[in-house]
Order: structure tokens, then C-alpha cells, then sequence
């Protein structure tokens, strides 16, 4: 088990707590009450949420309206039919408007700033190569920025993908998809990952016809 509280200016903090597949019941619950002392307003995510330890939460008068799946598949998939090149820090711009019009309803990834990106960008894991644009008649139209993770094994991760709204309805998100899953299999990678909301139902059905599977579900609670 893994805990970790994630202060933010302003706002309660959001606790998170990590399970494995081994932990017990006893480790869940224990975590829980420690989870207390960061206060009522704190959110919980809980990561490795199976029926058990959902119901143990119920049970205490707690409720959740989000859950993120964790969905892995193996490399190499079909390969992208996309020309795309890397990023530069001259794209930034055009990165802050097509992301923050893609994901102008998210929680977390609306609303990016340069600062934002700036931080990013300085992240010992940043590799620009792996982050790949796609343009369309000079037009920034979608982008896969993804993420290499060495520890506690190598995962290659889909970290942002989207399409530019004025672009939709072409299939650019999956040839986005198999494009970075392209980049982190040449890189070495044998297995691809990455975080899709439950309810966003197209993006997962992409995703399962890609070839990924649910490997994990993550759900965030508020206490009554």
C-alpha cells in the first residue's frame, strides 16, 4: 500500500491511496482511518478500487462520481498511418489552444498555462521526441505526449492525447494513439499504458479496439 497527500493551494488536500492485489482487508482499513486525519473535505482516490473495498466505503457513507481505468496493451500494435514530428519548444502555443479547447470540460488537464508547460518541460522524464504533433494544412490538429516509466517496472505511457475539436470526426485519435504507442515501442517499450475516464465511452471503445485492456480502476471519493 502507498500513501500519499497531495497538497494544493487554496483547497483541501487529496489523499491517495495505492493498493495491490495482495494487500488485506485490515491494510485497507487501517489506511482509510489514517486517511481521516487529513480532514473532512479531503478527497480520496483510491487507486485499485475492486467490489470489497468499494463496498467498505459505502458502508461508511462515502460516495463516488469518478473513476479512471488504468488500461494496458502490449507492444507493438499496428503501426500509425500519421506523418507526425516532435515537439519544440516553439509549438507552445499551439499546444496550450488545442489542448485546453480538447479538454475545456476536464477537472485536472483544462486550462493549462506556459508556466504549466515551462514545468513540464523541465521534467527529468521529459523527452521531446515523444511528444508528436500532427498538422494538418499548417493547423496543430491533435498531439500524443507520452511518458516513460522505469520504476517499479518499464511502462510506456500515453500521458496526453487529443484531437483539436475542428478535427473531429476523421479517426485521428486512434492513428494519435498507435503514433506514440509507435514512438515508445521503438524506444524499447513492451508494454503501453494510459488513463481514460469510465464514462468517456468512445475513447475506451478506441482503446479496446487498439488492443488495450483494463488493468486497473481508480475511483475518487467524498465523505458525506
Amino acid at each position: 500500500m502507498d500513501f500519499v497527500v497531495e497538497q494544493r493551494e487554496g483547497l483541501p488536500p487529496v489523499v491517495h491511496l495505492t493498493f495491490d492485489d495482495a494487500d488485506s482487508t485490515d491494510t485497507f482499513v487501517d489506511a482509510l482511518a489514517l486517511a481521516d486525519n487529513a480532514g473532512p473535505e479531503a478527497p480520496l482516490w483510491i487507486h485499485g478500487t475492486t467490489n470489497e473495498r468499494r463496498s467498505l466505503l459505502e458502508a461508511r457513507g462515502m460516495t463516488s462520481n469518478r473513476t479512471l481505468l488504468q488500461m494496458r496493451c502490449p507492444l507493438p500494435t499496428t503501426r500509425s498511418t500519421l506523418d507526425t514530428r516532435a515537439f519544440t519548444e516553439a509549438d507552445i502555443d499551439d499546444w496550450l489552444r488545442v489542448n485546453n479547447r480538447a479538454f475545456d470540460w476536464h477537472p485536472e488537464q483544462s486550462g493549462k498555462t506556459p508556466d504549466w508547460v515551462a514545468e513540464e518541460l523541465q521534467a527529468e522524464w521529459f523527452n521531446a521526441d515523444g511528444f508528436r504533433l500532427h498538422h494538418i494544412d499548417g493547423e496543430l490538429a491533435g498531439f500524443c505526449w507520452t511518458k516513460v516509466h522505469h520504476d517499479p517496472e518499464p511502462l510506456g505511457e500515453i500521458y496526453i492525447i487529443a484531437v483539436d475539436p475542428d478535427f473531429h470526426g476523421r479517426g485521428l485519435g486512434k492513428q494519435m494513439t498507435l503514433a506514440g504507442l509507435d514512438w515508445l515501442h521503438d524506444a524499447g517499450l513492451t508494454t503501453g499504458m494510459l488513463y481514460v475516464e469510465s464514462d468517456n465511452e468512445p475513447a475506451v471503445a478506441t482503446y479496446e479496439k487498439i488492443g488495450f485492456t483494463t488493468f486497473r480502476s481508480d475511483t475518487l471519493w467524498r465523505r458525506p
